[in-house]
């Protein structure tokens, strides 16, 4: 069974460059948006098109249907959930060619079966702040006020896309295996423990 690593974070919370320093640390492949190129190539889809569609948009097509998953049938019916069901059989396909860490797209419910590490990370709304102001590099006016309403809007788009496909709640620590609070930290200085706790779990 390969060593299959799952990043589940709040937005600006550090969890992407978290997932990317583990997967360096640990020697293994990270998908993120890589996951994003992928779907689109093989869908014949332009990557904007695919990186832009929100997970919001799969949840109002998928409640207007029949309610069994993502079945052929129900893919019939809207883009948004073909490109939905392409990026769930990726994540599987990439989980059976070995050891990975996978960012978001609710990888930890999909990979269900293939016992994964699941983490999830979150920090306090004065380190997001910080983190996505020196993120942007003063390409865009970002307020305070902008950026906790992204905060929250997005937060709240991946949580009710979790909610599709399992009962767990996003952001409840009985979801995951361990919450990594990154508030007033450097990422890099807690990849070295973590990567650490990640092989004593599989061992």
């Amino acid at each position: 069974m390969p060593r299959i690593i799952t990043i589940s974070r709040e937005f600006s919370s550090g969890g992407r460059e978290l997932g990317k320093r583990l997967a360096d640390e640990l020697g293994i492949p990270c998908y993120d948006r890589q996951i994003i190129d992928m779907v689109a190539e093989k869908q014949g889809l332009d990557k904007n098109y695919v990186a832009n569609m929100s997970e919001r948009d799969v949840k109002v097509f998928y409640n207007s249907t029949i309610g069994r998953g993502f079945t052929s049938y129900n893919f019939g019916i809207n883009q948004s959930l073909q490109i939905a069901n392409a990026e769930h059989n990726l994540i599987r396909e990439l989980a059976e060619q070995g050891d990975c860490v996978i960012i978001g797209r609710a990888a930890d419910v999909i990979l269900k079966e293939y016992n994964p590490l699941n983490l999830f990370v979150y920090a306090d709304i004065d380190s997001k702040i910080a983190r996505c102001k020196e993120r942007n590099q003063e390409k865009e006016s970002l307020t305070d006020r902008k950026i906790k309403f992204m905060c929250r809007d997005i937060d709240k788009c991946r949580a009710n896309y979790r909610e599709m496909f399992t009962d767990s709640k996003w952001g409840h620590r009985e979801s995951y295996h361990l919450c990594i609070n990154t508030s007033g930290k450097e990422i890099k200085r807690l990849v070295p423990a973590l990567a650490s706790y990640v092989k004593n779990w599989f061992e």
